[in-house]
């Protein structure tokens, strides 16, 4: 037991950023862009409460930075010159969140021409010294410099704790070298420069070997090579760059506790529940309103409590019920189950629970290798249990047998029946069926919730928990480390290792207890949701089939490509009269611009003349050397990425890639794959198709390949609901030619190739929001005839005009735009005083429904084909979903039957005004499956 007393400082302005950044775009009336943004202080209110909770204190204080000049601007005038106005919707937000912390009993503290660091640092120190533990809330890494045995700074967004330990661990260098550290590395948030191109690890290196940054700058003439150079350049700056980066702890505050005689003015008091309900209804949080009802006490129980000390005399009784199971993170009930008879009762709770949560450790990111090292389960908010199964570091304690415990769970895990939940369940069905079992009954994934709901938000349970619960974690990176020095999770203490799986399914339910009703409530997005859900399921078997890869050809064409490699270096060295190397941008600019005197397209921001590929591009319209350049470029990725890499990524087992399908990335609902990525192989190329001849079908199979026909401007014609577009396609007109009649005015049996191409340019280009500029530098024609052609286009095609202007209104109105099946695709920027930001919302704003409603499609189709694989036995595997396509691999007695059916099912999956088209193909590889 310990008499010392605790400060707790929150960083304010670190907060209220974070706050703004993790919320949605809420309103005080929703939907109305036109009323005030509360998402920051929304979230600030979460932060706070939580902080509350899980931090008690004797002092407390909330520190914000006060508006305009401070003192280091006085000393350097581009002081954070550098740095973005504070968005508006922001500004507008901080004064009713320094009215709302106060309201929940923090004090809050601003000092004028004082930042909020230094009020920190001063506070800090002070209270240090009178033996006061100080522990400082904020995500900014700035204020390390401040922690020594007395003050520690922890990271409630992510879990971390910057203590002594751990900011050496972090930054390679103990806190009072920090200052030392920050000077040389520099602050481009602050616009404070270090030594040029000296990072992290260079100032680490140089402080641990001369000590200090002193002893360094009187050794400076030692160190060798550029940096050396760089820092006997930047010898006449770094006192005054160490100046603005030190945090100042001997600020005159004022009447803002100088000299903490006055510690109790800034101790944390009860929440003003009138203020608070007012508060609450005028920015619209209905949800705060009703807990403050709900949670109501009455005075004299209040009195009663403040006598006796409890906790109701904070406050505390007054808390959000969307965060009920945050408030209690004091009373956890987590188990870890080290005996049968512990094993037998919690199996009797899973067995007999409605819904529970179910979490793996496993020895592997690589879902298809991974192995149980234990598992959790949460029926309850709060209550949970971790079997550890398979932990091996030295004087690890006996744990039950691995094998003999999934003997036990089979018969619930495979019983579709008994319903569970998972964050990522994708990854765990992998898990499980690495031991032999097919798990059943999956119903719910909050990450899938969170990226229905919320797509444009983070959906990693850390976030989730912190964004819906106010409820922190411990960091996986904290448990195992990171890099080089990372440690299997099988080497994690029991004690620890229980701890982060329990609070893992213990939060993944509550998240799931707030998200659910919201997805429950709204009908569409209920059906996308369940079209995830089935989307997983499938997904799992398409990864789980893999896709046989032909190593020796990979093999041939990656010694093919070295050699064609080779040799346009040569022809480049020819060109440019001298070798260079083609992979650096600097000796491209000096033989581009000061020998062979090509022409500035751009310059970087530095000055210096750009060699970027749009640059590159440009020149080789004109020139032979940036066209080798650019080929090189294309075939050196080409061997790197796939040639050489694919054939390493087979399982050894199977001699099968089973590439990972990414399901909650991508804002349109489209899906990304990686190790390897196959949305990516450059097909444009007659060497990038070649890939695909790698994809093969083992021998008595074939591969097929079926892809929806002109899908996007299928969609466009349902969405816009234009006439001519409808006619094209529902009477099977080429909708190409049928645009160059309309465009050019001519008979469709009249369209020469060259308007064809024209005409599907302005069709593809129109989608994507195209303007008569970058029409024009497609087409290579002049901006003028490019608008014209637009012009010409909307005049024939007035639905589609309308369609885009009614959709760019609506996305300002709602702030999201929807697909054909409710899919909300957000657009933060759609109403950005930015205007290069709002036109590119507005561009997606058009093309998102059209990108969305073909992901939808191609989900539904998967799902669907799936289906009737399942229910006819069928011997075919689908291996592959790659953009609007699908893959199989087939048995030759089955090729008939796929030839007709699996377009027929595809084709079938929706009813739009237009008919749908899927084609397919067939051959040895995926290439000639084209």
């Amino acid at each position: 037991m310990t008499d010392k007393k605790t400060l707790l400082l929150v960083d304010g302005s670190s907060y209220l950023y974070r706050a703004f950044h993790a919320m949605p775009d809420l309103r005080a009336v929703p939907g109305d862009n036109g009323s005030p943004a509360t998402g920051a202080i929304r979230g600030m209110i979460n932060m706070m409460q939580a902080l509350r909770r899980e931090v008690r204190a004797d002092y407390a204080a909330c520190v914000f930075d006060a508006p305009g000049k401070t003192f280091r601007d006085d000393w350097y005038p581009d002081y954070k010159a550098n740095r973005s106005p504070m968005p508006d919707d922001l500004r507008s937000q901080v004064e009713p969140i320094h009215r709302v912390v106060r309201m929940l009993g923090w004090p809050v503290l601003t000092v004028p021409e004082v930042e909020a660091d230094d009020v920190i640092g001063t506070l800090a120190r002070t209270a240090a010294r009178q033996g006061i533990e100080v522990i400082v809330s904020s995500g900014d890494k700035d204020l390390s410099q401040l922690v020594d045995e007395h003050v520690t700074i922890i990271d409630t967004m992510n879990g971390k704790k910057r203590d002594v330990a751990g900011v050496t661990a972090e930054f390679g260098v103990p806190p009072n070298l920090m200052i030392d550290y920050q000077t040389l590395v520099g602050d481009s948030v602050d616009n404070v420069p270090g030594v040029p191109k000296v990072g992290p690890k260079t100032a680490a290196k140089w402080l641990l070997e001369y000590g200090s940054l002193d002893a360094l700058i009187a050794r400076a003439a030692e160190v060798k090579g550029q940096a050396g150079e760089n820092l006997r350049q930047a010898l006449d700056w770094l006192p005054q760059g160490r100046r603005l980066v030190t945090i100042r702890t001997d600020c005159e505050l004022g009447e803002h506790v100088a000299g903490l005689p006055a510690l109790d003015a800034i101790a944390i008091g009860p929440q003003q529940v009138d203020a608070l309900k007012d508060f609450y209804e005028q920015y619209g949080f209905k949800s705060l309103v009703k807990s403050l009802e709900a949670h109501a006490v009455p005075p004299e129980l209040i009195e009663e409590n403040k006598k006796r000390g409890g906790p109701e005399a904070n406050g505390d009784l007054f808390s959000d019920p969307a965060q009920a199971a945050a408030e209690k993170v004091s009373n956890l009930a987590y188990d870890t189950v080290m005996t049968w008879e512990a094993f037998d009762a919690w199996l009797a709770k899973i067995e007999a629970a409605e819904l529970v949560a179910l979490d793996t450790e496993t020895t592997s990111l690589d879902e298809m290798r991974a192995e149980i090292v234990g598992l959790s389960f949460s029926v309850e908010p709060g209550a949970a249990a971790y079997i550890p199964v398979a932990h091996n570091y030295p004087d690890a304690p006996a744990q039950l047998p691995r094998d003999e415990v999934l003997a036990k769970l089979r018969p619930w895990l495979e019983n579709g029946a008994k319903k569970k939940l998972g964050q990522h369940v994708k990854y765990d069905r992998h898990v499980f069926a690495n031991h032999g079992i097919e798990v059943q009954g999956y119903a719910h994934d909050t990450m899938l919730q969170s990226y229905v709901l919320e797509v444009h938000k983070p959906h990693g349970l850390a976030s989730l928990a912190e964004r819906h619960l106010g409820r922190s974690g411990i960091d996986y990176e904290d448990l195992c480390g990171k890099g080089a020095h990372q440690i299997s999770f099988s080497q994690v203490s029991i004690d620890k290792a229980a701890q982060y799986s329990c609070e893992d399914s213990d939060q993944t339910l509550d998240v799931h207890r707030v998200l659910w009703p919201k997805l429950e409530a709204d009908e569409k997005l209920r059906f996308v949701y369940e079209l995830e859900m089935a989307s997983s399921e499938t997904l799992y078997r398409i990864e789980r089939n893999g896709v046989l890869i032909d190593a020796p050809t990979l093999a041939s064409q990656s010694n093919e490509l070295g050699k064609r490699i080779m040799a346009l270096e040569e022809e480049a060295y020819a060109l440019a009269g001298q070798p260079f190397n083609l992979g650096s941008p600097k000796q491209i600019g000096e033989v581009f611009f000061t020998k062979l005197g090509l022409p500035v397209i751009k310059k970087t921001p530095s000055g210096a003349p750009s060699t970027d590929e749009e640059v590159l591009e440009k020149l080789a319209e004109d020139f032979p050397l940036p066209a080798k350049i650019l080929e090189h470029r294309g075939l050196s990725k080409l061997k790197g990425t796939y040639t050489d890499k694919l054939g390493l990524l087979a399982n050894p087992r199977s001699g099968r890639v089973h590439t990972h399908y990414a399901q909650a990335v991508a804002v349109t609902g489209r899906l990304s794959s990686n190790d390897p990525n196959l949305q990516n192989i450059p097909i444009r190329t007659p060497e990038g198709r070649r890939v695909r001849e790698a994809f093969v079908a083992p021998a008595g199979r074939v591969i097929a390949s079926s892809d929806y026909s002109q899908i996007e401007l299928r969609i466009m014609a349902h969405i816009s609901g234009d006439e001519s577009l409808l006619r094209a396609f529902t009477e099977g007109i080429d909708v190409h030619r049928a645009t160059a009649g309309e465009v050019f005015g001519v008979p469709v049996d009249q369209v020469s190739s060259e308007q064809r191409r024209y005409a599907k340019v302005i069709n593809f280009g129109l989608i994507y929001g195209m303007s008569s500029f970058g029409l024009a530098r497609n087409l290579g024609i002049e901006t003028k005839a490019a608008a014209s052609y637009i012009e010409r286009y909307f005049a024939r095609y007035p639905g589609v005009k309308v369609y885009m202007d009614e959709t760019k209104a609506l996305a300002k109105e709602k702030g999201y735009v929807e697909t054909v099946f409710g899919r909300r695709l957000y657009l933060p920027e759609i109403n950005s005083p930015n205007g290069p930001r709002r036109g590119g919302a507005e561009r997606a704003a058009i093309n998102a429904p059209m990108q969305g409603t073909a992901a939808d499609l191609i989900k539904l189709s998967m799902v669907k084909v799936q289906q009737v694989l399942d229910a006819e036995q069928r011997g075919t595997k689908m291996i592959m979903q790659v953009h609007d396509e699908l893959v199989f691999e087939v048995p030759e007695e089955e090729v008939e039957w796929v030839r007709t059916e699996i377009p027929r099912l595809m084709a079938g999956v929706a009813d739009l005004k237009v008919p749908l088209l899927a084609e397919i193909g067939f051959g040895p590889n995926w290439d000639k499956a084209h």
